[in-house]
């Protein structure tokens, strides 16, 4: 799996992604500095946006490969992301949108009570807008409609900001994938957040998303709060 990104070329951490995955489906996700980390905003100072959570669909493909060319270094392609689309009992995508551009987009796969993380990216001119935040709370939630009681993900031993992000929704390193990372051979921790299904998490979630500054509409059904926001 890959997973990794969030915001940069490879990085999450609330603007971040992450990356590598495997033939059918990816792997990680990690890979760029933390957008939720404090900072300047990349686009300045001003209101908090509103963003739009939606189901990914083949008309927002254009706009994902855009994102996808700039955070990853082995991109997926487009007959990939329609393959992984059409595993709907399986896969959840989901694109980030603010007024009419799409700013980034995740991925889910859950098997028995596993959800993995398949990617998180974000624009790079969107990042430090808490924009993987709110993509990591809809895969939870996505996860737990779908009866996931566990989560996880890979991320580059490099890439701390991520770490950092993912630690936020309890995550903990659980084991290491050497050179798992192909272009350059970094090795990758595996991370796993336990009973996702527990009241203790629905508070660490709801903690998450009251921390969010702006609002946040939710139409993919995942089971958050339409509206929620700072």
């Amino acid at each position: 799996m890959r997973i990794e990104p969030v915001a940069g070329p490879h990085q999450p951490a609330d603007d971040q992604s992450a990356d590598d995955r495997p033939a059918d489906h990816r792997p990680g996700v990690d890979d760029r500095p933390a957008a939720d980390a404090p900072a300047a905003d990349a686009r300045g100072a001003g209101p908090a946006p509103t963003v739009h959570l939606v189901p990914m669909r083949r008309r927002h493909l254009r706009s994902v490969l855009r994102i996808e060319g700039q955070v990853y270094p082995r991109p997926w392609s487009f007959t990939l992301f329609l393959t992984e689309l059409s595993l709907r009992s399986t896969r959840h995508y989901v694109v980030a949108r603010v007024d009419s551009g799409v700013v980034g987009y995740a991925g889910l796969m859950v098997s028995l009570d596993e959800g993995h993380v398949t990617n998180i990216a974000v624009d790079p001119a969107w990042q430090r807008h808490q924009i993987g935040t709110r993509l990591l709370l809809n895969l939870h939630r996505a996860a737990l409609a779908r009866g996931a009681r566990h989560m996880t993900l890979e991320v580059r031993v490099s890439n701390t900001a991520a770490q950092n992000m993912y630690r936020r929704f309890g995550y903990e390193t659980e084991g290491l994938r050497k050179n798992y990372y192909a272009e350059t051979k970094e090795d990758a921790l595996i991370m796993w957040a336990h009973d996702v299904d527990s009241p203790a998490h629905a508070a660490r979630l709801a903690a998450i998303e009251a921390g969010i500054r702006g609002d946040t509409i939710d139409g993919t059904g995942a089971g958050a709060h339409p509206g929620a926001g700072a």
